[in-house]
């Protein structure tokens, strides 16, 4: 399990399996959302049974599947919602993490710089330097 920091409330996973639910609340984790979609992995690793060994480690679960079409700005909002609702940090998963550090990312387009944005996905490993253009584009719309 490869769990990275992009906040104190806020890290990414590459996918999860249902063995790793209870570290997962052992380390004091209180929600995980599931960025990726079934279709990408098999049964055993399918939402419904990471959602069951999370809620049997009492753990909140939630799922978000993003694809590259999926990533609108209704499931960004949805994610930005996820996180701040949860009653401490969350744990977002999907291949690689890279998903979740993206719409992470594209959420804190209205609050923080795009330099503070690329910066922090890059110190947990994601180099999203490829979404500069769009997170200047939605940085200049909040202004």
């Amino acid at each position: 399990m490869d769990i990275r920091r992009l906040t104190a409330r806020y890290h990414v996973a590459s996918q999860l399996v249902p063995e790793d639910l209870a570290a997962i609340a052992g380390a004091g984790f209180t929600t995980v959302i599931c960025n990726r979609p079934d279709s990408e992995v098999p049964p055993g690793q399918q939402a419904e049974s990471i959602g069951a060994a999370a809620r049997a480690a009492g753990l909140a679960f939630e799922t978000l599947e993003l694809t590259h079409q999926t990533m609108t700005p209704e499931n960004v909002a949805r994610q930005r919602d996820l996180i701040a609702q949860s009653d401490g940090p969350v744990l977002a998963y999907c291949a690689t993490g890279t998903r979740c550090s993206v719409v992470w990312a594209l959420g804190q387009a209205d609050t923080m710089s795009v330099d503070d944005i690329l910066s922090t996905t890059a110190r947990a490993g994601y180099d999203l330097d490829g979404l500069r253009p769009t997170l200047e584009q939605m940085s200049r719309q909040r202004d």
